[in-house]
């Protein structure tokens, strides 16, 4: 036990130490301690420094069975010494763990600019690789070398992914997703990588299940699949022409909502030896160098893989012998999903119902994204740079035709991918999922792009898979929050300005089929007296006829516009018009209305925008 006295030696330091020395407090110290000190600060020359006076209880044999202590030892310390040296090693500590926080930040700046550095160009070459692939009238010979460059790019591509994801982790910035997915849907892929990669080779490829398996799951089905694939890349890589890779998923508890499944991973192959098998997941670990040069390894899927098992709060266990092969035994525990059947053509656009939207300065990536989406029917459109991308995304949203998807590139000049999201959102609201694609890491930006409106972010070059699994969770959670926000349109009364009668009375009937009410103007200088002839809220919409006499629908929407009342700037204004070329819409747009139909207009599609125009 320690006391600290520090001021003016003659006064405060013996008003204390006397007050700490009296025999009732030594002895009722001693009682709980066997030593007690009184810590003191002196200056001396100048400079100051601390001493210790410490007390110890003293029992002579004679005393004992009295249990009293008779007698006090005391002694003066120089503590300064022992003081300095701990606060030294304090200090030390700090400056290393300053020195290590700064290295690791320089090391994740470095990682991720090389990322983009090899990535900028790796995008490139794989881009003008499909691209070329793409055409009909190449040689064979072409084709084979083609083939060849692109399997060696991604050979790169995987290692660059596997370096930045072991950054990621030692830094422990890799997050795991708890989302919904298909378990069903991610087995069918794995399946189709490996059982492609056994045909290839010659291998034997089983899948067993064992066990209630569910149809779906609630935990992070990419980084599953990763470890999935990554010990099956490995089993086929390592297992001669002839063996066998045998993978079985069985159900092995279940409990409180969450099932624990066990994947065991069997081969034929090499094996390894006992000596290797602590040094496995040591990252650029390898048993031996000419197996290395003959299978190609970075020796870092290991390591990633057990990583991502412990983040998931699994387990990973090995066991091998050298040309006997391996078995790799993995656990893991995934939340319960209340889902049950898959999602249905009507929830989920199929490729040939998609319209892309691509966005990116470099016209290589673009041109490479076109062609990879239209060969799964997916029709894509581009834009140069985020300005063009947003023009385009007003018009489409005007003619309420809206993109299925927009990708979006995060490094642009002039305003980047997370500005452009920023903008079309306030643009055209939420309902257009929208992925960032980059070649840099975007642990960086994540918060600031979420915030901006962005779904999710894809690494460049760009694959169809990726993006696609991507494009489903996005589109699942916008299309739940739809359903949600749909405004009720019975009751909802309408401001209708159309000078052809016959028109109007059209209008009016559809309008009716979902119990609206409707106001008729004639022309545009009408319509804008009676919305302001009536109270703030009492029309719900206006639908405006863009060609009509006296006042046409562009002045009449800038008149509304600019009036000085709580609902003109927000009530929606909806063109109905045979005006449909894109500066029709870009018109319509500046004058301030919120959507544009072209005539005839589908009465669903009518329903639809008021639906998601009017404030529900």
């Amino acid at each position: 036990m320690t006391a600290y006295a520090k001021g003016n030696v003659k006064e405060e330091f013996q008003e204390n130490f006397l007050a700490f020395i009296r025999p009732e407090n030594v002895k009722k110290r001693l009682g709980e301690h066997k030593v007690i000190s009184f810590r003191y600060m002196v200056g001396r020359h100048g400079k100051e420094t601390w001493e210790e006076v410490r007390f110890a209880s003293v029992r002579h044999e004679e005393n004992q069975p009295d249990s009293q202590i008779h007698a006090v030892g005391a002694c003066l310390v120089d503590v300064d010494a022992e003081i300095s040296k701990a606060m030294a090693q304090n200090q030390a500590l700090k400056d290393a763990l300053s020195a290590a926080e700064s290295a690791n930040k320089a090391k994740t700046a470095f990682l991720s600019n090389m990322s983009h550095e090899i990535r900028t160009p790796m995008n490139a070459i794989i881009g003008l690789d499909k691209i070329a692939l793409a055409d009909a009238s190449i040689s064979e010979a072409t084709r084979d070398h083609l083939e060849k460059i692109g399997t060696s790019a991604h050979h790169l591509l995987g290692i660059i992914n596997d370096i930045l994801d072991m950054s990621r982790i030692e830094s422990g910035r890799l997050n795991i997703k708890k989302e919904e997915f298909s378990f069903a849907k991610t087995l069918e892929q794995v399946n189709t990588i490996i059982s492609g990669q056994c045909r290839d080779k010659r291998l034997t490829y089983d899948c067993r299940i064992k066990g209630n398996i569910a149809q779906y799951y609630i935990g992070d089905d990419i980084k599953l699949r990763q470890v999935m694939i990554n010990i099956l890349g490995n089993a086929v890589k390592f297992t001669p022409e002839g063996g066998s890779v045998t993978f079985t998923v069985e159900n092995v508890a279940q409990f409180d909502g969450r099932t624990t499944l066990r994947f065991i991973i069997s081969d034929t192959g090499i094996g390894m030896s006992k000596e290797y098998l602590p040094k496995l997941f040591d990252a650029f670990s390898q048993e031996d160098s000419s197996s290395t040069s003959k299978y190609g390894s970075t020796g870092l899927g290991m390591p990633i893989t057990k990583s991502i098992v412990e983040l998931m709060n699994g387990h990973i266990e090995v066991e091998s012998e050298k040309g006997a092969g391996t078995t790799f035994t993995i656990t893991v525990t995934l939340l319960n999903s209340d889902r049950k059947t898959e999602m249905t053509g009507e929830d989920m656009p199929q490729p040939q119902e998609m319209c892309v939207l691509v966005i990116d300065d470099d016209p290589i990536a673009c041109e490479h994204a076109q062609v990879i989406l239209n060969q799964i029917g997916i029709a894509c459109e581009k834009a140069l740079s985020g300005a063009e991308g947003l023009e385009m995304v007003k018009l489409r949203h005007a003619r309420r035709a809206p993109y299925t998807l927009i990708l979006v590139d995060w490094k642009m000049p002039d305003i980047d991918g997370v500005e452009t999201t920023r903008q079309i959102r306030a643009a055209v609201g939420n309902e257009i999922p929208i992925i960032i694609l980059t070649s840099y890491s975007w642990d960086d930006i994540m918060d600031e792009a979420r915030n901006a409106g962005v779904d999710t972010f894809v690494a460049k070059p760009l694959f169809v898979s990726s993006v696609m699994d991507e494009f489903r969770a996005a589109f699942k959670k916008k299309n739940d929050k739809q359903s949600k926000k749909a405004a009720d349109l019975e009751g909802r009364r309408v401001l209708l300005a159309e000078d052809i009668a016959i028109n109007a009375e059209i209008i009016m009937m559809v309008l009716s089929m979902r119990e609206m009410e409707v106001d008729h103007a004639e022309n545009g200088r009408i319509a804008v007296e009676m919305f302001e002839s009536h109270e703030p809220g009492y029309y719900d919409a206006i639908l405006m006829d863009m060609r009509m006499p006296e006042m046409d629908g562009l002045e009449a929407t800038q008149k509304i516009r600019s009036l000085d009342r709580p609902d003109a700037r927000s009530i929606p204004i909806i063109a109905l018009t045979a005006n449909a070329f894109d500066e029709d819409v870009q018109r319509s747009m500046q004058a301030g209305l919120n959507a544009h139909l072209s005539k005839p207009v589908e009465p669903e599609a009518l329903f639809e925008t008021l639906e998601g125009l009017i404030v529900s």
